[in-house]
């Protein structure tokens, strides 16, 4: 099969999208270590993770045995108006870099919240108004999870509370009004409005905030308001079943052309978007079936694959949250106000965690400047103006295409495009006036992070 009889453009019909999420631990032969009540440091139960999350998103939590969940039909419905998305064959990139590699990207931008976060937001407002809750609370770093969840809580007419990490709530004035304009409240974290939050300024004045302080915020409303939960966008376990979508998708709209990918690139912050389009190409794997590298790409700011612990620790940085075992910078790293804000997380996915401590994934990462070169790069010749937190997948995709022509090997890559950057114009402002700098922590500064990673008996 020739180049131009792959279409720029592969769309999947409406009646082959998913209709089931594939959940990737269930052929995991080691599985991703349990959530611990930080007070007993016994896995967390059900009847305890109930307080703060929907009911059935629990189920979803700790089941790690189920390889298939059907998707509800009124999700389906929601996602036929944005879904199937394309997935594209980069031509235009590939002549301009001079590569003999063929690249493809998901695009998971084509739909208002700009991002693939709406896949995840849409299933957690439906339990959520499925269990006859008023609303939920949650956390938002870039605003993608943040206008996602307020689009969807709208549908479902769900109260719906964000906290907005401080930085990006600066930055980002637009998004925040998408938010407000689809019925959401939307306040800068961390805020007076909560005890943790007062007490993380008493502790850092003038911190321009973290996720894991926004998600210590939202947690605290949920559990103190009657009819409320707390819904979360990245890192847990239910959150990357939700987003396998993309990966499903990919892989069918891959094998109708008879395609096989060499590599499968994601940007990574706390695992959703990474998670959802490797596992069920990591399937494969684990079932000894087919092999693929897998690369994910962290910003060099909030390096926790890279640079950080596989251990257990806080999910937040208030520490009201389970223990998880992962990747971490320690609950109390607040990294550099960088303009990837969807990457700014200590840790990373449990799953994901595992998997790349058991070498079945590789981590790369990124500086700021670099990104955003490659995101310019991207948008001249492909017509998107990317996210920054796609534009890290961008960056090592560019890289590994360049290193095909000096070897002269075609290899087939893959990475995800999650989301648009047209809310991010000050970040493009910044590296256009060549203001845009580069923040690296030392390991002295890793090393307060991790001095308070919790001490775990033997």
């Amino acid at each position: 099969m020739s180049n131009r009889e792959i279409p720029y453009k592969i769309y999947l019909e409406e009646n082959e999208m998913p209709t089931q999420w594939y959940n990737v631990r269930a052929d995991m032969k080691k599985k991703p270590a349990p959530l611990l009540n930080p007070g007993t440091l016994q896995p967390m139960t059900p009847e305890e993770l109930g307080h703060v999350f929907c009911d059935e998103l629990v189920k979803q939590e700790l089941d790690d045995t189920t390889p298939y969940m059907d998707i509800p039909q009124e999700i389906q419905d929601f996602y036929k108006m944005y879904r199937p998305s394309p997935l594209v064959r980069a031509y235009c990139l590939e002549k301009k870099l001079g590569t003999p590699a063929k690249i493809y990207y998901k695009f998971e931008g084509n739909n208002t919240s700009g991002s693939h976060k709406l896949n995840s937001a849409i299933a957690q407002a439906y339990y959520a108004k499925q269990q006859g809750l008023k609303g939920v609370t949650t956390e938002t770093g870039a605003g993608q999870w943040g206008t996602a969840l307020s689009m969807a809580c709208s549908y479902f007419d769900l109260d719906c509370k964000v906290y907005m990490v401080k930085v990006s709530y600066e930055q980002k004035p637009f998004r925040r009004e998408v938010m407000r304009t689809y019925g959401a409240s939307v306040t800068p974290s961390p805020s007076e409005t909560t005890n943790v939050g007062k007490k993380i300024l008493e502790a850092h004045p003038g911190t321009t905030g973290s996720l894991g302080c926004a998600i210590s915020e939202a947690v605290e409303a949920a559990t103190g308001m009657e009819g409320y939960r707390y819904v979360l966008g990245s890192v847990l376990s239910q959150v990357l079943l939700h987003q396998t979508v993309i990966g499903l998708e990919t892989k069918k709209a891959l094998e109708k052309y008879d395609i096989t990918p060499d590599i499968i690139i994601g940007c990574a912050g706390g695992g959703s978007n990474l998670g959802g389009l490797l596992s069920p190409f990591m399937g494969e794997v684990l079932r000894g079936e087919k092999n693929y590298r897998f690369i994910a790409v962290e910003p060099a700011s909030c390096p926790s694959l890279t640079r950080g612990k596989y251990a257990y620790d806080f999910c937040d940085t208030g520490m009201v949250c389970p223990l998880a075992k992962m990747y971490t910078l320690g609950s109390g790293f607040i990294p550099s106000a960088n303009h990837a804000g969807g990457l700014r997380y200590h840790g990373m996915s449990s799953i994901l965690s595992e998997l790349y401590d058991q070498g079945l994934m590789e981590a790369r990462s990124v500086e700021q400047t670099s990104v955003f070169e490659a995101a310019e790069q991207f948008a001249r010749v492909e017509g998107i103006l990317p996210a920054p937190e796609s534009s890290h997948a961008i960056r090592v995709a560019i890289d590994e295409a360049l290193k095909c022509k000096e070897t002269g090997e075609a290899k087939t890559i893959v990475f995800g495009l999650t989301g648009t950057g047209y809310f991010d114009m000050t970040a493009y402002e910044k590296y256009n006036n060549g203001e845009m700098s580069d923040y690296i922590p030392t390991d002295a500064d890793l090393q307060k992070g991790f001095d308070g990673i919790p001490q775990m008996p033997n």
